[in-house]
């Protein structure tokens, strides 16, 4: 079974910096999609980042030259480095992998991120 941990998020102000983390059970990363999504309150879900096995990356409009994207392949995480939160940043947000063969998602528990004065 594939498990996604996610550890981070609080509180912050405008233009402050918060990172985000999420370990991925298993030795079997590489056929994984990493990436990351938010829900802001009464909102849908959007994507903020993907990230592949070979690091290549892929950002929504709204967060790129602020976050940061990553994977450990060796240690089976992915991290989203976030600089100048923006009151707008603020939802939870959810990691997931997605299997690039057969599609199949999951989704860690979800991370509160809120910027505020």
């Amino acid at each position: 079974q594939v498990r996604l941990v996610e550890s981070g998020g609080g509180l912050v102000q405008p233009g402050g910096s918060l990172r985000l983390s999420c370990a991925l059970s298993g030795n079997i990363i590489s056929t994984y999609i990493l990436g990351w999504y938010r829900q802001p309150a009464g909102s849908q879900r959007e994507l903020v980042a993907t990230i592949q096995y070979t690091h290549a990356t892929n950002y929504a409009d709204s967060v790129k030259g602020r976050f940061t994207i990553s994977r450990d392949n060796a240690r089976s995480t992915v991290s989203l480095q976030m600089n100048n939160l923006k009151l707008d940043d603020t939802a939870v947000y959810y990691c997931y992998a997605r299997n690039r063969y057969n599609r199949i998602e999951h989704w860690g528990q979800g991370a509160q991120v809120t910027v505020s004065p």
